[in-house]
């Protein structure tokens, strides 16, 4: 969330693109909600105003207070528990839904969330697992992500920076990145079925304002080379595609500008 007057018109636009998916969703007074993999909270606040005072939001994640820039997790979290919708929202951090010692009583939330969180995932098989075991805890599951069907020119380079990470992660064993797991709109719907769940309802949202491809792009450029670098014996072909990629980066984002991907979201039971 923001916590300067810089980042003031940055959450605005965030939060407006959030506030089309909670719409979508159908988030409604009184709902109980569990959000998987909250982040810094930009679904979490807006889940939160749409769920009322007499509705609750809690959110959690893997990742420590420290992860996150410009602005923290814990920073973040710490900030928004401390706003006015901070009565009806827990954030627990560091916490990992897969482990044995977590559960929570069967129907306990009305609604599962996962919000631009699916491409931190390891693979699709921890995904898979993810839902299945949510399906004892909410009636209803509601996701969103990014979609790598672009549609307008511009949206090109935020595609290829997406690509080149997914490249560098098949070689990592343990990774903090944006992009650890590519799925695609087909792959959330299957994965969702294969897990229990019966999609109802799927939609593509284009928010064109949304900052996160020219972060994505900009992130890319800067690390490609350390990433390349850090890959134990990485093999002469994959660094000349990268090397490739990056070429086509740089020219894509003089040659088109940067929008960000569409977005994919669902709901299902």
């Amino acid at each position: 969330m923001a916590v300067d007057q810089a980042g003031v018109e940055i959450q605005r636009i965030q939060t407006e693109h959030r506030l089309k998916l909670a719409e979508f969703w159908g988030i409604r007074e009184g709902d109980r909600i569990l959000e998987i993999g909250c982040g810094q909270g930009d679904t979490t606040a807006v889940l939160a105003y749409f769920a009322g005072e007499s509705g609750f939001v809690h959110g959690v994640d893997t990742a420590p207070p420290h992860y996150g820039a410009p602005v923290t997790l814990g920073a973040a979290s710490e900030r928004l528990t401390q706003s006015p919708l901070g009565s009806r929202i827990q954030i627990d951090l560091e916490t990992d839904i897969l482990s044995p010692l977590l559960d929570y009583e069967e129907n306990s939330f009305d609604i599962v969330v996962l919000s631009h969180c699916s491409w931190y995932f390891e693979s699709a098989e921890q995904l898979e697992a993810v839902l299945q075991k949510a399906r004892a805890w909410g009636r209803r599951i509601c996701f969103a992500e990014w979609d790598p069907r672009i549609t307008h020119p511009e949206q090109y380079p935020h595609l290829l920076a997406v690509l080149v990470q997914a490249q560098y992660e098949v070689f990592k064993k343990n990774s903090s990145s944006n992009v650890r797991t590519l799925f695609t709109p087909g792959q959330i719907k299957g994965i969702a079925e294969q897990s229990g769940w019966s999609v109802r309802r799927e939609k593509t949202f284009y928010s064109p304002q949304l900052q996160d491809g020219l972060w994505e792009v900009d992130m890319t450029l800067q690390s490609y080379q350390s990433e390349l670098s850090d890959i134990e014996k990485a093999p002469s072909k994959l660094v000349t595609l990268i090397q490739s990629e990056i070429y086509l980066l740089q020219e894509a984002k003089q040659t088109h500008g940067i929008k960000p991907l569409s977005t994919y979201a669902l709901c299902a039971e």
